[in-house]
C-alpha cells in the first residue's frame, strides 16, 4: 500500500517535520510513503538531510521547489508570504498521475494508522477535513469572511485532497481575487481562503480521530462524558495536532501531550532536545 503525503515548510520546521515523519513511519509499518516536499527557501543540504532520513526508513521524498516567478502577481497579506498559496494550489505542481494526496502540517504526531483517513470517499468533494468547534466561532467567521453559506470553519492542517477534482474546479485567479478583495479580513489566510471559497466542497472527517487539537484534552473528555479520555486517544486517535503558538518542542510548553511528543523526539534523534522560545 502506498500513500502520498504533502508537506510545506521552511527551515524552522525541519526538526518537527522529522518527528512527524518518524511517528508516521513507526505507526504505519505496512505502508510505503511518497513524501512531496513543497518549499521555496530550504538549503540543498537541508533537503538532502530530509531525503536521506526518509530513504533510510524505506520511503521516498520528492522535492518540489517553488521559485518566485510562480506567484509573482499573487497578492500577499500582512506578514504572510506567498507560501500561503502552496497547499491551495498544490495540484498545479504535483504530478498529473496523482489523484489524491494527504497534506499534513509539521506540528503533529501520527500515533495510529492513517490508511482509513486516506481511503475516505471523496466523490464530488475537493477536500476532506475536520473542524474545531471549541470556541463556537462559526458565525463570527461567516461575517468576517462574508461566507454566509459556510457550515463550518475547517482546519487546514490536515487536508485530504481530491487532486482530480481540484484540477477541474479550482481557479488560481478566483483565489487571488478573493485575497485582493478581503486583505483586511484575513487572519489565517490559507485557512480563511479554503473556508470562504470551498467550505461547501469539504467532506467532514472526525476531529477526535484525525485532527485532535492537543490544547483541548479536557474539553473533549468532558464533552464526551469521559469517553475521549487518554486511553481513547492513545488507542484510537490517529493524528494529534499541536495547534496554536505553543509548540511541544519549545522550552515553555506544558501541554498534556508533552511527554508523548518527547518520546517520539527521542526515537527520531536519539535524545529529546528542548528549543528556546
Amino acid at each position: 500500500m502506498k500513500l502520498n503525503i504533502l508537506v510545506t515548510l521552511d527551515s524552522n520546521y525541519i526538526r518537527p517535520l522529522q518527528v512527524m515523519l518518524k511517528s508516521m513511519f513507526l505507526n504505519n509499518p505496512d505502508v510505503k510513503f511518497s513524501i512531496y516536499l513543497m518549499h521555496s527557501s530550504l538549503k540543498s543540504e537541508e533537503v538532502l538531510l530530509l531525503q536521506d532520513g526518509v530513504r533510510g526508513e524505506g520511503h521516498i521524498l520528492h522535492e518540489l521547489k517553488i521559485t518566485d516567478e510562480y506567484f509573482r502577481e499573487a497578492p500577499v497579506v500582512k506578514h504572510y508570504t506567498k507560501e500561503m498559496y502552496y497547499r491551495l494550489l498544490a495540484f498545479k505542481f504535483l504530478p498529473e498521475t496523482l489523484d489524491r494526496i494527504l497534506y499534513l502540517d509539521p506540528d503533529i504526531l501520527i500515533i495510529n494508522e492513517i490508511k482509513s483517513l486516506y481511503d475516505t470517499d471523496l466523490t464530488d468533494y475537493l477536500y476532506a477535513a475536520a473542524y474545531h468547534d471549541i470556541a463556537k466561532i462559526k458565525e463570527l467567521n461567516k461575517i468576517r469572511l462574508k461566507a454566509y453559506e459556510m457550515e463550518a470553519y475547517y482546519n487546514s492542517g490536515v487536508l485530504l485532497m481530491n487532486l482530480e477534482e481540484q484540477r477541474k474546479r479550482i481557479s488560481e485567479q478566483d483565489i487571488f481575487d478573493f485575497v485582493e478583495e478581503n486583505k483586511k479580513r484575513l487572519v489565517l489566510p490559507d485557512q480563511d481562503i479554503l473556508n470562504a471559497l470551498y467550505s461547501q466542497d469539504i467532506k467532514e472527517i472526525e476531529e477526535v480521530l484525525y485532527n485532535y487539537d492537543a490544547r483541548f484534552y479536557q474539553y473533549y473528555k468532558l464533552a464526551s462524558k469521559g469517553e475521549f479520555g487518554m486511553d481513547y486517544v492513545i488507542n484510537e486517535t490517529s493524528i494529534i495536532h499541536f495547534c496554536g503558538k505553543k509548540k511541544p518542542w519549545l522550552k515553555s510548553y506544558t501541554g498534556k501531550f508533552h511527554s508523548l511528543y518527547k518520546h517520539y523526539e527521542k526515537l527520531t534523534f536519539g535524545k529529546a532536545v528542548t528549543v528556546n522560545n
